[in-house]
């Protein structure tokens, strides 16, 4: 009888290996990360986004119960997926999993916002700390997850880097994969997250531009509505408008550290701002950004700070600190995840602490009231303020 070569017991294993590999279905590891936002601005659909090694299409199963009845596919192949996924049902748990191919996530689920309380939080500097924050955001169960910016160190490491480059924030992420797949995140600018290149040492800047003023890795790897590097967001049924400005290191403008757009009377992004003021007509209206909020309140001889006064509230995220300063009975806060750093305390402070800390809005539908707590990770409230609907 004949008979073929004597495999050695490591090749035999090796083959072994490759078979039972072969057999087993697709893991969820194979899909990277996930993480939700809204594209447009309300919340009548919502984003999925996920990462990919191998480029492929785009296809979201999606339904009210595990069954996952409803679908969308993209079929333009891409290692960074974006697929807009509608939402017909208010204050509604949704199941859904993503796949590439023959790579699928597992199921997750996220629950669309509410119709009698919604709550809302907001985060800052987690590029300098993803330590305890996301859990002690999830435990306030949000419907909504906002930030003030700086959600990376910077977008390079000891080398400059295209401004195209997402790993940083595919890594910030990784970090936190149970509150990123449960919640829609919106994330407003800061100087960190488009820095492709050390500042340097100074006093004056290098000969290169140190940011990406247009923030391409960020607007690539996010979506958010409008054009990313500014946007409102509303939610008609509270009553409710978020806009982010795109406001940082803003005596930096005209020069290599010049890090986000200008901003004077005349410039694009004032008459957008302007326009959306306005035209409002919700009564709780709460401007975001990433810079000293006393230095944007007296901008453009204080016009900017006139316009603001026009909404409910301001929050920046510039300051390692938690602050509410008042201004005529308008509040403006401060926050950071690393809360204790240097301090730059506002003139017309109120309230202010060296703590690790988050914001807790709490909108209330009937009647319509507003509770802006000021939180520390380890879960004391430090500061409370109601707001009137304007």
């Amino acid at each position: 009888m004949l008979r073929g070569p004597t495999l050695q017991p490591a090749t035999l294993r090796r083959w072994l290996l490759f078979l039972l590999a072969a057999s087993l279905p697709a893991r969820a590891a194979d899909i990277e990360r996930i993480w939700l936002t809204h594209r447009t601005p309300d919340d009548a659909t919502i984003t999925i986004h996920w990462e990919t090694k191998e480029p492929g299409g785009s296809v979201v199963d999606f339904g009210l119960d595990d069954k996952l009845s409803d679908r969308v596919a993209i079929q333009e192949s891409a290692t960074l997926h974006h697929v807009d996924v509608p939402l017909a049902q208010t204050d509604t748990v949704y199941a859904y999993r993503v796949s590439t191919g023959g790579r699928r996530s597992e199921i997750h689920h996220f629950r669309s916002l509410p119709v009698d309380e919604l709550r809302v939080a907001v985060v800052a500097d987690t590029g300098a700390s993803m330590d305890a924050w996301p859990a002690a955001v999830l435990a306030q169960k949000p419907h909504l997850l906002l930030s003030a910016g700086d959600h990376v160190p910077a977008l390079h490491g000891a080398q400059p880097v295209a401004p195209d480059t997402t790993t940083a924030f595919s890594t910030c992420v990784d970090k936190a994969p149970e509150l990123f797949q449960t919640t829609p995140w919106i994330p407003l600018l800061g100087n960190h997250d488009r820095e492709i290149r050390s500042r340097g040492p100074g006093p004056k800047p290098p000969d290169e531009p140190v940011y990406d003023v247009e923030a391409t890795a960020y607007r690539k790897f996010f979506g958010l509505p409008a054009t990313g590097w500014r946007w409102h967001f509303d939610v008609p049924r509270f009553g409710l408008r978020f806009v982010a400005a795109d406001l940082s290191h803003l005596s930096d403008l005209g020069t290599n550290w010049q890090t986000c757009h200008p901003f004077a009377k005349g410039s694009a992004q004032f008459a957008w701002y302007e326009g959306l003021m306005k035209e409002n007509t919700q009564p709780f209206l709460i401007t975001l950004y990433n810079e000293k909020n006393s230095t944007v309140r007296g901008l453009e001889k204080g016009e900017w700070g006139r316009l603001i006064a026009r909404g409910s509230a301001a929050i920046t995220g510039f300051g390692y600190f938690a602050e509410r300063a008042e201004v005529d009975g308008f509040p403006y806060f401060n926050t950071s995840v690393k809360g204790k750093g240097a301090t730059y305390k506002d003139p017309k402070t109120t309230a202010f602490f060296s703590e690790d800390n988050f914001l807790l809005l709490t909108f209330q539908r009937e009647p319509r009231t507003l509770k802006v707590e000021i939180r520390a990770v380890d879960g004391r409230v430090l500061d409370t303020r109601e707001i009137a609907p304007r």
